[in-house]
């Protein structure tokens, strides 16, 4: 694998509307995720010191893009407070270490382990009650970081198909989560 450096001076440019495209599907509101494209950058160039080159660059952002989407949810929904969302990865896929690596200086959850645990089983536990074919999607697109265009080869659906599912599969696991985490 090749070795990338960072480019911060580059990354509006280059990054910003695929940053906001992901982060937009997510949140549902144009200003929050505008928002949270900003705290992605201030936070990419307070981490700097911690990227090592083995993803790109836009991949590292992304994962520091999801813990900042992760925080906003967990902002507006906790009652228990920060808790940091640890889901393991495959170990194939170029950004699994990433979830891990990017540290965020504002967050204290990292040290909190047993909360980490709660929730990672909470979310499983969620995940476990989807119906098949949600799960399965989910999994594939969410966890294991498959394109759409394979996954929709692999199960044989259109690609509408395939993001309704997995709308309907964050649905519900809100839904699951809001039941018996944030509860």
């Amino acid at each position: 694998m090749s070795v990338h450096k960072l480019q911060p001076d580059t990354w509006v440019d280059a990054y910003a509307d695929y940053l906001f495209n992901y982060a937009v599907v997510r949140v549902s509101d144009e200003e929050i995720a505008k928002d949270l494209i900003q705290d992605t950058f201030i936070a990419g160039l307070n981490s700097a010191q911690n990227f090592k080159g083995q993803a790109s660059e836009r991949t590292w952002l992304i994962a520091i893009l999801k813990r900042k989407i992760i925080d906003h949810y967990r902002k507006i929904n906790s009652k228990k407070g920060k808790a940091e969302v640890r889901i393991q990865y495959n170990v194939d896929s170029e950004g699994d270490w990433l979830e891990e690596q990017v540290a965020d200086p504002a967050s204290t959850a990292e040290n909190d382990a047993l909360e980490n645990e709660e929730l990672g089983l909470a979310i499983q536990a969620c995940i476990d009650k989807l119906p098949e074919s949600q799960r399965k999607v989910f999994t594939m697109k969410t966890l294991g970081g498959l394109s759409t265009e394979d996954i929709c080869k692999e199960l044989n659906i259109n690609p509408s198909n395939l993001w309704v599912t997995v709308h309907r599969a964050r649905t519900a696991l809100m839904g699951c989560l809001n039941k018996n985490w944030f509860a």
